[in-house]
């Protein structure tokens, strides 16, 4: 029974399809003027695994994930390149997709942009303005007006009233309320625009996702997510809109992934903190950024650093190398393992529990490859089946193991091991063993680092 942590109500709730055995699902996107870091892989990964999962498990899924190719930002980048923005956003969209194939992140079933969809845009306006909703102040702009909204701030939890009284509300003059947030965005001299019964102009940011997930998901649907700091005041702007348009409720189930932090701040381009997924991919193989992403509960913070990847790439070298000289074939179907794994996931997509049965099923390979057990295939096979699911195990054991040796032939895992054996060693007493392995390890190139933790060791 699959159960999601559900942000509207701040709980987990068993998953209840709108219909039996379908899931509409939509994810905000990039936009994009810029080359994707870090930050944005945690996000498009944690959808990847939960797409994967939820076709695991049976259903049919339709996953929608947006293109924001017009808004501020964009605007600017191209003026200071002294491009079209169009040739500005392609070439991020084409490097977007680069980054994403290369960390196995599957395309979605449609990934709409936001220009493409301008007429949809405008309909939903027209028809917030006259129900009462948004308005067109003087200076051209049509904004929604939030006081109209009875249920505005129930996803983020936020009051009105503490936020009109807060320093991060901008004052502007043009609107009604300083809450209100603009639908409709004259435009400046040289920007871009589109014509409207408005006048020339592009669409603010949050009408885009309405107008794209009703569009091609309906007036209400089953799953939306994106990082925790689109829930507000983003999302919370998306579902105000988006029911005082149809009527009808917007989403059941709101998921949110916690932050990619560095040095316990988050990371942003406007913090100047990123690191992008192009230049980490120089130090680091892909499925090891996929490793360290997913060895964290989705909603979890979690800090960047060389160590955190340098552990994802061992503990992956761990997993590849129980699959040396293993012929795989078909897998063993209503094991203790594939149950305990699948729990793990139905509790809200547990990947670091479902990481940690992968680990025990590695464990007890090793153990029949050293018994020189029969099971050894069967093992092999649900290993890697179950991995695939999380993105994992999906190259050549051999190929992959190859550059992470030492001229010893000493791989991460191999070193591990070691470590493990010297602190037993020393658990016993056996001084003679403990010294022995360190030598042979230091031999090896391979730096040994006592602390109160334990062991920590670098090449």
């Amino acid at each position: 029974m699959l159960k999601i942590y559900n942000n509207l109500t701040n709980k987990k709730e068993v998953f209840v399809p709108i219909e039996a055995g379908k899931i509409r699902m939509y994810v905000c996107g990039i936009t994009v003027y810029d080359y994707c870091h870090i930050g944005h892989s945690r996000a498009y990964i944690v959808f990847d695994m939960v797409v994967r999962f939820l076709r695991h498990a049976g259903y049919d899924v339709t996953y929608i994930r947006n293109i924001t190719d017009i808004d501020d930002k964009i605007i600017q980048r191209a003026n200071e390149n002294k491009e079209d923005f169009h040739e500005l956003t392609a070439r991020f969209i084409k490097a977007m997709h680069e980054d994403f194939d290369k960390l196995g992140i599957l395309m979605p079933d449609l990934e709409p942009k936001a220009t493409d969809h301008i007429p949809a845009i405008l309909d939903m306006i027209e028809i917030l303005i006259g129900k009462g909703y948004a308005y067109q102040a003087d200076n051209g702009d049509v904004y929604f007006a939030v006081n109209e909204f009875n249920s505005y701030g129930e996803l983020s939890g936020k009051r009105i009233e503490d936020l009109r009284a807060g320093e991060r509300v901008q004052v502007d003059t043009n609107k009604r309320d300083p809450m209100d947030f603009v639908l409709w965005k004259m435009a400046k001299e040289n920007e871009p625009f589109w014509e409207s019964s408005y006048g020339k102009g592009r669409p603010g940011w949050h009408i885009e996702c309405s107008a794209m997930s009703t569009e091609m998901l309906g007036n209400h649907f089953d799953i939306h997510g994106g990082g925790q700091d689109l829930q507000f005041p983003h999302h919370e702007n998306e579902i105000a809109q988006s029911e005082c348009c149809t009527g009808e409720k917007f989403v059941n189930y709101w998921m949110h992934n916690g932050f990619v932090r560095v040095n316990e701040e988050k990371m942003s381009k406007s913090l100047g903190n990123f690191f992008t997924i192009r230049d980490v991919l120089k130090e680091y193989r892909a499925e090891e950024i996929r490793f360290f992403i997913l060895s964290s509960h989705y909603r979890s913070q979690i800090n960047y650093s060389d160590e955190q990847l340098d552990q994802a790439r061992s503990g992956l070298e761990r997993l590849y190398a129980a699959l040396l000289d293993i012929e795989v074939g078909d897998v063993p179907k209503d094991t203790e393992y594939q149950q305990r794994f699948e729990t793990a996931m139905n509790d809200d997509f547990n990947t670091a529990e479902a990481i940690a049965v992968l680990f025990d099923l590695t464990r007890d390979l090793n153990r029949a490859k050293a018994e020189n057990n029969s099971d050894v295939a069967a093992l092999g096979s649900l290993l890697k089946y179950l991995a695939n699911l999380l993105g994992f195990l999906e190259l050549n054991p051999a190929e992959f193991l190859k550059s992470s040796v030492t001229e010893e032939g000493l791989s991460n895992a191999d070193i591990d091991l070691k470590v493990e054996q010297r602190q037993q060693a020393k658990k016993d007493k056996d001084w003679a063993l403990a010294d022995k392995i360190r030598d042979e390890l230091t031999s090896a190139g391979i730096i040994l680092e006592d602390n109160a933790e334990g062991t920590r060791w670098r090449r």
